[in-house]
């Protein structure tokens, strides 16, 4: 894995050297180039003015900020320049808080921090244990690519993870969603019924299986148009629309169903182990 960041986290006098990676696989993702419909070569973009249909070079255009319709103030690089923060590659630590505290609205780009060297890799450690013991995250800051990020650290398994998070204002208020401001009277049954049909269907995350299917079902018809096969698509069918009392009854009886299997698995499992110890 190769890191994209050197630098330090520094909280108070404690400095630890670390080295930041990339947490999410890029590789995963299916990219397509845009190409001609009749020749199948590939489009080349060409910016143009939109009122005279000219076409422009890079060097023909300027970035303007539209503060009326139609109006706009031209921002040219030294006035980039003016805001633009040195990059001292240090992550400062403003403060500890607790995890819950975050909205998760406000998380935005996971990367893991990772200690740089074996000198640094004891006081690294010793964060991510306090960081456990005490449930705290730490906030900080950092600048990239001439901006200042917050940043938040939290411990995973054995390491860091570091969240890039946005900025509270740029996060709507969910008051703003239509609808939610109606008074609704829930009945106390559905809602025992709603919490009986959440209790059947609790398990652990990680038993839950989580897949791309479209990424997958994609990666198909790509390999069958490669190799020239017939490729069959599948029509979901709408679900029906029932009274909710009847939904829930047979949503419980469902859950209730697809347990008993597992339950059952489990104990021969079990039986079977203790077979095993006595031979």
């Amino acid at each position: 894995m190769r890191a994209i960041w050197k630098g330090h986290i520094r909280f108070s006098l404690v400095t630890i050297p670390i080295r930041i990676y990339n947490a999410i696989d890029n590789k995963q993702s299916i990219s397509f180039n845009l190409l001609s419909k009749e020749t199948h070569n590939p489009v080349k973009y060409e910016k143009k003015d939109k009122v005279t249909g000219e076409t422009l070079r890079a060097e023909d255009i300027v970035k303007g900020y539209q503060y009326e319709p139609g109006h706009f103030v031209i921002v040219d690089q030294t006035d980039f320049e003016k805001v633009k923060l040195k990059s001292t590659k240090v992550i400062e630590i403003e403060g500890f808080v607790d995890a819950s505290e975050v909205h998760p609205t406000l998380f935005d780009s996971p990367y893991f921090a990772g200690p740089d060297g074996d000198v640094a890799a004891k006081t690294y450690t010793l964060l991510s244990e306090a960081l456990k013991a005490s449930g705290k995250v730490g906030v900080g800051k950092i600048v990239l690519r001439d901006r200042e990020n917050v940043v938040l650290l939290t411990p995973h398994e054995k390491g860091i993870l570091l969240y890039k998070l946005r900025y509270p204002e740029e996060v709507r208020n969910i008051t703003q969603v239509p609808k939610l401001d109606m008074d609704q009277e829930i009945d106390d049954a559905q809602l025992k019924m709603a919490n009986t049909l959440i209790d059947s269907m609790t398990k652990s995350f990680e038993d839950i299986k989580l897949e791309d299917r479209y990424n997958g079902a994609l990666r198909d018809v790509i390999m069958n148009k490669i190799e020239g096969n017939e490729i069959v698509s599948i029509e979901e069918e709408e679900p029906e629309v029932v009274d909710i009392m009847t939904a829930l009854k047979a949503s419980i009886e469902q859950a209730k169903a697809e347990k008993k299997p597992m339950k059952k698995a489990d104990q021969e499992e079990k039986t079977e182990k203790k077979k095993r110890k006595a031979s």
